[in-house]
């Protein structure tokens, strides 16, 4: 595993982080706690110290499950990120909560799912600009930080092209940007990363193998159950993006690489990206996932930054 400086935060994060939507039941499958535990010890394992979730992927659920784990591990040997702005009510629909009441309430909850103290980084989560300028909502937080809560603040925009809320970083104290980039979808080189390095914020990439359909498993005829988020995602769309995969994997793809390793290693090669954070469904996903580490300094020398 290879490690790098989480932007300003100065936290050493690994590479190759551990993204928990999955752990919500949202993608197909629900997990036991002992699955959960499976996937997370095995990343510890292969050198992750990053665990990203949210308020949302379940009522808490995702979050309830790690702090399961952790409760039986070394919370210090983990850089835990969660995020706040909504309230899980049934697969696949929220409620927006932005108030500084509402996102206190939200805190204290991740806190008692997570089972511990602080939260490393706490993510505004794609939430519009209207509810992001919101200066109670910042300063409550910031008291949150000052009482030791929360280590540092993020922003998870919704909109990978989000200029005004990446640039009010330093405003509202936040340390780090995440937003969706992957082969498939490179609209943050334009404006949000070169904001990102010039405030040395942190990145953190989702979706970075494009919902899996850069992990080189799925036709352009694939379908998926109703119970998968993908199976929400527009026909059309989701055909021209397998075939666009398909091209990718005869003209891109270096030959005997594993498809979905070079995708991870593909975002890692810019200069902005800290880490990735794809979803892991089974500890072997977790090996695949990890082994892409070794493969972004091949593609890109000149952008591999060891922390």
């Amino acid at each position: 595993m290879k490690y790098r400086r989480l932007g300003k935060t100065g936290l050493k994060v690994s590479v190759i982080g551990v993204g928990t939507w999955q752990f919500g039941g949202e993608w197909g499958v629900s997990y036991t706690q002992e699955e959960a535990n499976a996937v997370l010890r095995r990343a510890k394992e292969v050198g992750i110290n990053l665990i990203d979730t949210a308020e949302c992927y379940g009522d808490h659920l995702s979050e309830r499950l790690i702090g399961e784990f952790l409760k039986q591990d070394k919370r210090e040997d983990w850089v835990l990120a969660t995020k706040f702005g909504h309230h899980f009510n049934g697969l696949f629909e929220r409620d927006q909560l932005w108030s500084a009441v509402d996102v206190k309430k939200q805190l204290e909850d991740s806190l008692r799912a997570l089972q511990t103290d602080y939260i490393d980084l706490y993510q505004f989560h794609s939430g519009t600009d209207e509810a992001f300028d919101n200066d109670e909502l910042w300063t409550m937080l910031d008291k949150e930080v000052q009482a030791g809560k929360i280590r540092h603040l993020g922003i998870s925009i919704g909109s990978n092209d989000n200029l005004h809320q990446t640039a009010a970083a330093a405003k509202v104290n936040a340390s780090a940007i995440q937003v969706v980039y992957n082969r498939l979808d490179r609209a943050p080189e334009q404006r949000v990363f070169p904001s990102c390095i010039e405030q040395d914020l942190g990145v953190l990439a989702r979706v970075p193998l494009a919902s899996g359909y850069l992990s080189g498993k799925y036709k352009p005829d694939a379908a998926f159950v109703a119970t998968d988020v993908r199976s929400r995602h527009d026909a059309e769309q989701r055909r021209a993006k397998l075939e666009e995969v398909e091209r990718i994997r005869e003209n891109e793809l270096p030959a005997g690489m594993d498809m979905a390793q070079w995708a991870l290693a593909w975002c890692l090669r810019h200069d902005a990206v800290t880490c990735v954070i794809p979803g892991c469904k089974t500890p072997e996903q977790v090996d695949a996932n990890a082994a892409a580490a070794r493969y972004a300094s091949d593609l890109h020398p000149q952008a591999w930054k060891e922390a």
